[in-house]
């Protein structure tokens, strides 16, 4: 086997886009195409990722549109559906595809639009958006997915003293990063006070505590690492980790560890042959803030319990000890549920070719992505590496 390669990296802008999905999804593919220097016919396979196309849009069968848009029809293309960790899962089968020798140059990538110009308003979405629960245990209650992590952050909460405030910190942190993104889809500054202040969503989350509804698209060229060396700048997959937990809330044992996380990233470090300790920065899903202080810790980036005091600190700020959502995050660049998992991967080769710009961290080596779906019951962690 051979490790797999990340030669081309693509995004639009996340925030609010009128096109339609295979439109959206091919300027991200054309980035991704014309940073790696190659042409669609050099393209073997498209991994291609899209959550709700079908209920939000009635636009199914997408594989072979968008590779048709793209001007690759006549090759292998597959759809991947995973909640929220829709590309990511994508991404993970473009690498084994790579690393196997089936395919030697692949596209991954995803596209979702989330917003009204779908044509439907914030309950119609929130709803579509809660067909990732359980159908039969939780949809019939009306929880959506801001009950769901409160659920978890509560009993957080609960465990080790986090508090309102220190969720505040992380979205004040996440917006702080996000105004250096010129692709984030919100550019503000909040402060601790703004955030305490806004209207409640779910206890203990308010307002600022919620990441946005975002339209968006993302794609990068992964080649073989034998082949990498005559692209610019690649940047090596070095591990994926790929986990699920059982789905009914009331089913999962400890709900706030995130018990699928910590299996993803025990594979994907394994793999990389790192540990925590040796990560340099993380892209990870805060959809909400308490999210990114479970992440944190499943990720084993900071100590259990200590999550949300680290985002008080300091720790985990772009000038800290494990900078974490350099980007913005989903909760400031944005979630366009399709594009999110590939984005982060965008995030991580930019970051570690050093082309991030505005946002770039000094000295970054080793990235890690965690991006999960649904309630938390699937977690895909990848870790790249700069090219030694």
């Amino acid at each position: 086997m051979t490790r797999a390669s990340v030669v081309g990296a693509g995004m639009t802008e996340f925030g609010v886009h009128e096109e339609p999905l295979a439109e959206l999804f091919g300027e991200a593919a054309f980035g991704a195409l014309d940073d790696a220097g190659v042409e669609p016919g050099d393209i073997d396979a498209l991994y291609f990722g899209n959550a709700m196309g079908g209920q939000t849009e009635n636009d199914t069968h997408l594989a072979p549109k968008v590779a048709s848009h793209v001007g690759m029809a006549g090759i292998p293309a597959q759809r991947y559906e995973d909640a929220c960790a829709t590309s990511a899962n994508a991404f993970k089968n473009a690498v084994e595809a790579v690393e196997s020798g089936r395919h030697d140059v692949v596209l991954a990538g995803g596209v979702e639009r989330c917003t009204a110009e779908t044509g439907l308003d914030t309950p119609a979405m929130t709803r579509i958006f809660g067909s990732a629960s359980h159908r039969q245990y939780e949809q019939p209650t009306g929880i959506t997915f801001p009950g769901v992590f409160a659920l978890f952050t509560k009993r957080h909460m609960h465990e080790h003293g986090t508090t309102e405030e220190h969720l505040a910190h992380v979205a004040v942190k996440n917006h702080a990063n996000g105004t250096r993104n010129s692709k984030a889809h919100f550019g503000k500054e909040v402060t601790v006070e703004e955030a305490m202040e806004g209207p409640v969503v779910a206890d203990p989350f308010r307002l600022m505590d919620c990441c946005p509804f975002s339209d968006g698209a993302s794609a990068v060229v992964l080649v073989s690492e034998d082949s990498a060396d005559s692209f610019d700048a690649p940047v090596d997959v070095t591990g994926v980790g790929h986990a699920t937990d059982v789905v009914p809330i009331g089913d999962k044992e400890t709900p706030h560890v995130t018990q699928a996380a910590r299996d993803a990233a025990s594979e994907a470090y394994g793999q990389a042959g790192v540990s925590a300790a040796e990560v340099d920065f993380a892209e990870v899903h805060d959809c909400f803030t308490g999210a990114e202080v479970l992440a944190s810790e499943a990720l084993g980036l900071v100590p259990d319990g200590e999550g949300g005091f680290a985002a008080a600190e300091g720790r985990t700020a772009r000038d800290g000890e494990i900078p974490i959502n350099a980007s913005g995050g989903l909760k400031a660049k944005g979630h366009p549920i399709g594009a999110t998992g590939t984005g982060q991967i965008v995030e991580l080769t930019e970051q570690l070719r050093g082309d991030a710009g505005a946002h770039q961290l000094p000295g970054a080596g080793t990235g890690v992505a965690h991006n999960l779906g649904g309630d938390a019951a699937t977690t895909v962690v990848t870790v790249m590496g700069v090219r030694a």
